[in-house]
């Protein structure tokens, strides 16, 4: 049975600071708990991911360090309305983590909404998630959507296939929770 109208937040060290933060704070204004799950209750090392003129990729810089509320093994799908995968480079290394899969395959055979940003996608093809559905992320997860099965969509910054909603980066933010909340009936 879903409590309290709760969100889970799946990251881990590395995480992209303003994805993490923002989707926090949205979901606060909104009457939701964020809950932040991670490979174990610690504070967290977040990153900043921005472009540079003159590179030819992102450059990372540290960012704001934050609590987890959760580790994985003790995160109850049913306790939560839906999930938030962002991105960062924990979707990197978190993608290989078996709980992390279990956690996102169980709200998908939920039939809830799992929302994933940038490179919060990797988790969602690693998951088996992507086969033949519309799929927007950062532009590198693209060979990964498309290897899976999936459709990358361009120029959408923000899209919806059934229970799942993808967005391109931060800079995707505001079609992004649009939609967010649109399926959370905000």
């Amino acid at each position: 049975m879903i409590k309290e109208n709760k969100i889970l937040i799946i990251t881990g060290d590395a995480g992209e600071s303003f994805e993490i933060l923002y989707a926090l704070h949205r979901l606060r204004e909104a009457d939701f708990i964020p809950v932040i799950a991670a490979p174990t209750v610690k504070r967290m090392n977040l990153v900043m991911h921005d472009f540079e003129p003159g590179w030819d990729t992102y450059v990372e810089r540290p960012g704001y360090q934050i609590e987890s509320n959760v580790a994985f093994d003790d995160v109850n799908t049913a306790d939560y309305k839906a999930v938030i995968i962002p991105g960062g480079r924990a979707p990197e290394y978190l993608r290989n983590d078996a709980r992390v899969i279990r956690i996102v395959k169980e709200f998908s055979d939920a039939g809830k909404y799992i929302f994933a940003i940038c490179h919060g996608v990797q988790i969602l093809v690693t998951a088996g998630l992507v086969k033949n559905k519309n799929i927007t992320c950062y532009e590198h997860v693209k060979f990964e959507v498309e290897s899976c099965g999936g459709k990358y969509v361009t120029p959408d910054e923000a899209i919806q296939d059934g229970k799942i909603v993808t967005g391109k980066t931060w800079q995707s933010h505001p079609e992004f929770y649009k939609l967010v909340f649109s399926c959370l009936n905000v």
